[in-house]
């Protein structure tokens, strides 16, 4: 959305401050031997506590809270009974909801316990670009340029990037203009990122696969070849200069 005035601006805080603080809770909350439905119902009392409405239920009719994926599950997965945390784990939790007519998202990934299976890598080469993502952005950059930069920092780790998956504008609704903010470079978009607007900037890092496919439960996506996806997200305002991160509750980067 464009923030027009004051208002707008301190509704876009706000959500964004329940938003991230209920992802930075949440994270801080899962544990070896618990499922992720109940992970799940700690973050939705969070929402609640704050008056918040969870976004991907509100208007999707997602079952869950928040979109909990765990290991080679790349994104929305189902909070489940069944599905059970364990050491080493790589999980993403993403978190998004609406308060008072706004709205914002973001999400994270993160190894639970120990490193045994050496997710680490990945979950850092995510997380730092998103964060030289984030940094490169402000009124008048091409959102194709963006995209490169997020391609080619992957590569340069080592990793791939999911193409299909994209970061997007966030205010009024979950979804709105500009729809898809790749994580790679689509030469014939012309589109520039615009002073004054709020947008979610998310990274998908993969270790193999550069599609997501959905399951039969017709919401979990895995990776076309397998492996394991990253993702890593903050809802921002664009300035002229660095943007605002609303999101930054989330602790991600310290």
């Amino acid at each position: 959305m464009s923030i027009t005035t004051e208002l707008e601006l301190l509704g876009m805080k706000k959500v964004s401050e329940v938003v991230g603080t209920t992802l930075k809770l949440m994270k801080e909350y899962a544990k070896i031997g618990m499922s992720t439905k109940e992970l799940d119902a700690y973050g939705g009392e969070i929402l609640k506590s704050y008056g918040a409405k969870s976004a991907p239920y509100e208007t999707y009719g997602f079952p869950g809270y928040a979109c909990i994926s765990v290991n080679k599950e790349a994104a929305h997965g189902i909070p489940s009974k069944n599905k059970i945390l364990k050491e080493g784990d790589l999980i993403n939790i993403d978190v998004s909801a609406e308060l008072n007519g706004f709205w914002s998202d973001n999400g994270g990934s993160f190894v639970l316990g120990e490193d045994i299976h050496n997710h680490q890598p990945l979950v850092d080469a995510s997380k730092n670009i998103l964060h030289k993502a984030i940094t490169n952005i402000k009124g008048g950059v091409k959102i194709a340029d963006i995209g490169h930069l997020i391609e080619s920092e992957a590569k340069k780790s080592g990793f791939k990037v999911i193409k299909n998956l994209a970061g997007h504008g966030v205010g009024r609704s979950l979804h709105e203009e500009p729809e898809n903010i790749l994580n790679y470079r689509v030469r014939t978009n012309r589109e520039r990122f615009k002073k004054n607007t709020t947008v979610a900037i998310e990274t998908f890092i993969s270790t193999k696969s550069t599609v997501a496919v959905e399951l039969n439960d017709g919401w979990t996506l895995v990776g076309n070849k397998g492996g394991y996806v990253t993702q890593h997200e903050q809802t921002i305002l664009i300035t002229d200069n660095t943007p605002i991160i609303l999101t930054e509750s989330n602790g991600m980067w310290n």
